[in-house]
């Protein structure tokens, strides 16, 4: 059983779907499933050098669309070797050129074409045609979407979603989308390292002067679309009335525009401005550590398809404070492991009150919640068990 993962990059700080990738990988080796990556990266791009697994690598020599022209041509003389290929993501040309070349191998009335399904990783969501400030973007991709990406996705053998939400938010996005299946197979993490100093000491060494402090932890793009501004606003408001743990900032994007202008908003409140720490990207050691020191976990995400740093959070015991954007809520909220509420100022202060007000048993409580939902629902082994019996039972 072997699959070829196609995406446009595995860079981290692309975002989650190279991270799922890399987690799933190994434990999917372990039920006798092989995979290989192909994406449209740099060959010698520093991201690649510690992967365990074979990986083609094809420069884009055209960065918008990460265009290159070897890239048909391989896949028509190597898809035979491969039993499924999943796609993952949209809008690349990636996606484009694996269903390019199944049409020009169906036409030369080749065998052993592999089942090909895609993984869009939300990328089907209607945020992404609703968002504010984003007419142009919006109005690119529907028309990219009505003369390439509709034909590749309704052709494909099948779409795989990471939750129900996804699943649902897809359906109302294009009227043209019309797949062969749905197939919500779920999403899951590997097992966080144990719990132990030497991973706070680490993350400490990026914010120094927060050992020994209570703390929320955020871990993601500084992103508009990640709610940091009402996170901060939320922050500033409740701090002119109570003492709040510290907040830390933590991911890449601060030295963007938008990042700059976060930066200016902390600022503008010096009665907080000292208490909310922005250490960057945090990695390794230094991201386990900052989730194992964390009170909570909290991303008032405007729209999360799956939120991997959530699930990381759950798995170290850690509750997490979510808006109901992140697709994943409703089984935060089945079973226990977290706080949900608006993606809005109000909510977030909901989010920030609701969690300061409890007692330490039931903070305790919730944290053995979310331990516990990791482990019925996120864990990477039910994931990889799951995934072999959608593809090849």
């Amino acid at each position: 059983m072997r699959i070829l993962r196609v995406i446009s990059s595995m860079d981290p700080i692309k975002g989650g779907p190279c991270q799922g990738i890399r987690n799933a990988i190994p434990e999917l080796k372990k039920i006798g499933v092989s995979n290989e990556v192909l994406c449209l990266d740099d060959p010698k791009s520093y991201f690649l050098k510690n992967d365990k697994f074979t990986i083609h690598a094809f420069k884009p020599v055209w960065s918008p669309w990460s265009y290159n022209p070897y890239l048909i041509p391989w896949l028509m003389q190597h898809l035979y070797l491969y039993d499924v290929v999943i796609i993952h993501g949209l809008w690349q040309f990636h996606s484009y050129a694996v269903h390019k070349a199944i049409i020009q191998l169906k036409k030369t009335g080749a065998d052993n074409i592999p089942k090909i399904y895609i993984m869009p990783h939300g990328m089907l969501d209607p945020y992404s045609l609703k968002s504010n400030g984003k007419v142009i973007k919006a109005l690119r991709k529907w028309v990219y979407w009505n003369i390439i990406e509709a034909f590749s996705v309704n052709d494909a053998d099948g779409v795989l979603f990471t939750c129900q939400e996804e699943l649902m938010l897809a359906r109302i996005t294009y009227k043209s989308y019309h797949p062969k299946i749905e197939i919500n197979v779920g999403y899951g993490i590997e097992e966080p390292p144990s719990e132990h100093y030497a991973l706070t000491d680490a993350f400490f060494t990026k914010c120094p002067g927060l050992k020994g402090e209570p703390y929320l932890l955020f871990l993601s793009r500084i992103h508009e679309k990640k709610g940091v501004d009402i996170l901060i606003k939320a922050y500033q408001q409740l701090a002119l009335n109570r003492k709040l743990p510290k907040l830390v900032l933590a991911g890449p994007g601060i030295n963007t525009h938008y990042g700059h202008k976060i930066r200016e908003l902390i600022k503008s409140n010096p009665r907080t401005a000292s208490d909310i720490y922005i250490p960057g990207m945090l990695v390794d050691e230094e991201k386990w550590g900052a989730f194992y020191g964390c009170e909570a976990f909290i991303l008032p995400s405007h729209q999360e398809n799956f939120g991997i740093a959530v699930v990381e959070a759950l798995a170290c015991g850690k509750p997490v404070l979510i808006s109901d954007q992140v697709n994943i809520w409703r089984e935060i909220k089945h079973f226990g492991g977290g706080i949900v509420a608006p993606d809005s100022l109000t909510g977030v202060i909901s989010l920030l009150n609701t969690w300061t007000g409890l007692g330490e048993a039931e903070k305790s409580k919730m944290k053995k919640k979310a331990r516990m939902s990791y482990l019925k629902r996120f864990s990477i082994s039910k994931y990889a068990v799951n995934l072999k019996q959608t593809l090849f039972v």
